[in-house]
């Protein structure tokens, strides 16, 4: 729905969905920068329904006027011209709410089940803090009974640090709440250009025909940050960047690039074909550990022209940190549609470019007839990107224009960019679409449980190899694409990560 019409009064969502939303951590980061941002433009679109609440919840003392007045800051710096107006900014905070809480103390939470008292809506309990607290607040939520059985609770990543604490997080909270009724957010699924993924793959014969190993060479999938660490040093020196990246973000688009189709678009039957892609992951054992997998961490650079420091020099940095920022690895879904097809996948942080993209490199055509030294550039590209600009290319071959060139070949792309394509349209962040989702109670662009479990044993294994091996990552410079290493692993194979951004 337009601004327009949903500012004229028409009714807004559909009141089915209509939900208390309890948002937990409600001062922080993601919930400033993302949450309340997202919150908003689902009511400015005409899809929040009228009678749905928020409640914010923090440990730090505010009244609703104050809380209002920070959330309207936050909103007036991160929308963009045009993106706000008077009536739907009103009709927003007033749907706000505050509490001072301390999450520990099952006491104070009588006054939630005090909010809630005679609410028809479910409520939707969004954790919008640190996993290891999850388990309190759901067992707090129930023991106050400020719950039903209509109850859902929204859980952000990383659920865990392995796979023993990730399950303990989880029975944690499946004591208090069902499978049916756990959204664990991975932000990734989210964006526009990945859902279109699971359309240009099942809806388009021309690729649904093509999407194996008998037409598909090899799968790159990048994920470069251009920032350090942003003063997270505390969380991302115990993490590191495969349990911040690859464990979730990396390993769901590789399940989506990589799935059989389901057998409809119901969360499970999705999740069951995401599940099988886990499970068939080679791991990295004997010497695919150091040919197969570089670990990196940079060193002083340059970014945008500017000098930065390296992750040892990092405020409050431990000098003599093995932590990774950078890996890149070369891995293998071992089934029959994909037998043989190299699956790369590299991120990082202080990469020269924010990026996020995907790379299917079809076969090059069995016989070849052009000029021999153009052999190289002989095949198509699907680019699917997901930031900077979400948009979808197909690299395709054609002849030179030009009487002087013969029948030289030049590769050009098919460009969908959802920018130009849908001008008139504004591109929904991801996390509008999640929470649009959660309000709707349907599941299939959150994690089910086996899908983290069987991701962390794939992790798990690998960093136990490093933990034997007990080798430093390799140095990169801030603003490089990461070690010479990371290069060396994919040319050894005859080919080269795709850079033509």
């Amino acid at each position: 729905m337009s601004q327009s019409t949903a500012s004229q009064g028409a009714p807004l969502g559909d009141p089915n969905h209509a939900i208390d939303l309890a948002l937990f951590g409600a001062l922080g980061d993601l919930a400033m920068r993302k949450l309340f941002p997202a919150l908003y433009h689902l009511d400015r679109e005409g899809l929040m329904p009228e009678s749905t609440r928020i409640m914010g919840l923090a440990r730090h003392e505010h009244d609703a006027a104050s809380f209002r007045k920070m959330v309207n800051d936050a909103l007036q710096k991160r929308l963009k011209s045009g993106e706000q107006d008077k009536q739907s900014l009103e009709r927003f905070l007033a749907r706000l709410d505050y509490l001072k809480l301390d999450f520990s103390n099952v006491e104070g939470y009588d006054a939630i089940r005090q909010w809630r008292k005679g609410s028809p809506r479910p409520m939707v309990v969004y954790l919008s803090v640190g996993a290891p607290i999850y388990g309190d607040i759901c067992r707090h939520l129930q023991a106050s009974k400020s719950l039903d059985d209509e109850s859902r609770v929204v859980v952000e990543k990383p659920i865990g640090y392995d796979l023993h604490s990730s399950v303990e997080i989880n029975d944690a909270i499946g004591e208090v709440f069902p499978e049916s009724r756990i959204y664990r957010i991975d932000h990734y699924l989210g964006k526009e250009t990945v859902q279109n993924l699971i359309a240009l793959r099942f809806a388009n014969p021309l690729f649904g025909t093509q999407w194996n190993q008998n037409n598909i060479s090899h799968v790159e999938i990048t994920v470069a940050e251009k920032v350090g660490i942003e003063g997270r040093w505390g969380y991302f020196d115990e993490a590191g960047q495969l349990r911040d990246m690859v464990q979730n973000h990396l390993l769901q688009l590789l399940c989506l690039i990589a799935m059989d189709p389901p057998s409809n678009l119901d969360a499970d039957a999705i999740r069951d074909e995401k599940v099988k892609v886990l499970k068939a992951l080679k791991p990295f054992v004997g010497e695919a550990l150091g040919r197969d997998v570089v670990r990196g961490q940079y060193i002083a650079g340059t970014s945008d022209g500017q000098s930065v420091p390296g992750y040892l020099e990092e405020e409050g940095a431990n000098t003599q940190s093995q932590t990774e920022t950078f890996v890149a690895m070369k891995t293998e879904v071992a089934n029959w549609r994909w037998a043989g097809v190299p699956f790369y996948l590299r991120t990082g942080k202080r990469m020269p470019e924010k990026l996020s993209q995907i790379v299917i490199h079809f076969r090059q055509q069995p016989h070849y007839i052009f000029d021999p030294d153009q052999r190289g550039i002989a095949s198509n590209k699907l680019i699917i990107r997901l930031q900077p600009e979400e948009g979808i290319a197909l690299q395709v071959l054609t002849k030179d224009s030009g009487l002087d060139k013969g029948m030289r070949l030049r590769p050009g792309p098919l460009h969908l960019d959802f920018n130009s394509a849908f001008p008139k349209s504004r591109i929904p962040d991801a996390y509008e679409r999640l929470l649009l989702e959660v309000m709707k109670g349907q599941q299939y662009l959150f994690v089910r449980r086996d899908e983290i479990e069987h991701a962390w044993r794939w992790c798990d294994q690998l960093i136990d190899g490093w933990k034997k091996r007990d080798t430093p990552p390799r140095r990169y410079p801030a603003g490089s694409w990461g070690p010479v290493a990371s290069i060396a692993m994919i040319t050894q194979d005859g080919r080269s990560w795709y850079e033509d951004y």
